[in-house]
């Protein structure tokens, strides 16, 4: 098989833009074909770029774009739902700040930058099928049309495509028994600037920050056995989710003023959380995996997009260094799997806490502050994964 010249990236979410921007610059030809026929702008809820997510950025000159976007978090504050702090964890020295922002804003961001810098993004091109020969592969789409190339990327989620062409017994995404939503209130709540704020009450868990205008952006989850996914979840209206809302966090503070000030139209409801269990194969000939479609942690990792981020970037240098698709997908592979799946089990570990009782929460009361002087400081909690860089100027050698 000869080296790469040209790609296919299927999804043009977060990732795909991305791959392509890092496929582009490894001299690599890449086009997005994106399923839905319109932008998803205004779609999703809120989420964090880590500080090792905009190092991926830089590699590829996507960096500064992201950081304009976003509000700097340089502190967590943990509460209960009373507003007593639990604890509270400061960024790591010599890191620049996460930057937090909506989804929605992260989507325009990538793609106006990806465009700009003459990556084609075709909408309306759903993958249905892919057929390989031994000078390339082609794609098949719903509406009739191909497109052929030497590889095809899979950057198509948690519900991917890709990921059942490359191996039919690929696991599905996993639900996690947590409702997730998503809500900007009309009120600032008593915080810090530059602080994401994250309470542990009663009934639920509930994230929030200041927004520059006087608004708070916030995201809760509320404890939900059986799955639910966003289809299902937006066909209820969004002034009965309020409802329940408030009834649910009205012990809360600062939830219920939040939540009082929060209207329907600014509630995002996105049904139980999806993780991805460990995807056993994550390339087969021509094609490969990327972001979400092969590892997907749960949001309580603050790491899904920063992980998408490393692996498009990995992924180029890959095709970019080595001789043929097989031994860089291999590489790729070997560089990314173990760590994306350590960060998927804290993640596991975290969404166990957002259903804590109030005993739990009391008892995490008392023994928080001396565990964050001690097993749980920032460093050793979060220093591996957010000091993490993939060094694009590096040569990628075979094993």
């Amino acid at each position: 098989m000869a080296a790469v010249r040209t790609a296919l990236v299927i999804g043009g979410g977060i990732a795909g833009p991305v791959t392509a921007l890092a496929l582009r610059r490894a001299g690599i030809e890449a086009t997005v074909h994106e399923a839905y026929t319109g932008t998803a702008d205004g779609v999703g809820g809120q989420l964090t770029i880590a500080p090792n997510g905009l190092a991926a950025l830089a590699a590829i000159g996507a960096d500064e774009p992201v950081r304009a976007a976003g509000q700097p978090m340089d502190r967590t504050v943990m509460a209960d739902g009373r507003g007593r702090p639990i604890g509270e964890f400061p960024g790591l020295p010599g890191l620049p700040s996460s930057r937090a922002m909506w989804r929605s804003d992260l989507y325009r961001v990538l793609r106006d930058h990806a465009t700009a810098h003459g990556v084609p993004i075709e909408h309306g091109r759903r993958l249905v099928g892919v057929d390989e020969d031994a000078d390339g592969v082609t794609a098949r789409f719903a509406d009739g049309g191909t497109a052929r190339a030497d590889v095809l990327v899979g950057a198509d989620g948690v519900a991917s495509t890709v990921r059942t062409l490359i191996d039919p017994a690929a696991p599905a995404p996993r639900h996690v028994p947590l409702l997730n939503f998503a809500g900007a209130a009309d009120v600032a709540v008593p915080a810090k600037p530059g602080t994401a704020y994250f309470t542990f009450g009663r009934r639920g868990f509930l994230g929030y920050w200041l927004e520059p205008g006087g608004r708070t952006s916030w995201f809760g989850n509320l404890p939900h056995r059986e799955p639910m996914t966003i289809a299902e979840a937006r066909r209820v209206p969004p002034a009965e989710w309020l409802r329940r809302l408030r009834e649910a966090y009205e012990d809360d503070v600062p939830a219920r003023d939040l939540l009082r000030h929060t209207p329907p139209e600014r509630l995002a409801a996105l049904g139980t959380l999806q993780i991805m269990p460990s995807v056993p194969r994550w390339h087969r000939g021509r094609m490969v995996l990327v972001g979400d479609s092969a590892h997907a942690p749960s949001p309580s990792s603050g790491q899904g997009a920063s992980l998408a981020m490393e692996s498009a970037v990995e992924l180029a240098r890959c095709l970019r260094d080595l001789p043929d698709a097989p031994s860089a997908f291999a590489a790729y592979e070997r560089l990314r799997r173990a760590r994306v799946e350590k960060v998927a089990a804290r993640a596991a570990r975290t969404n166990a806490g957002k259903t804590m009782g109030p005993a739990a929460v009391a008892m995490m009361r008392l023994l928080m502050p001396l565990a964050t002087r001690t097993l749980l400081t920032p460093e050793r909690t979060l220093g591996a994964e957010q000091r993490h860089r993939v060094d694009w100027d590096s040569p990628v050698a075979v094993p």
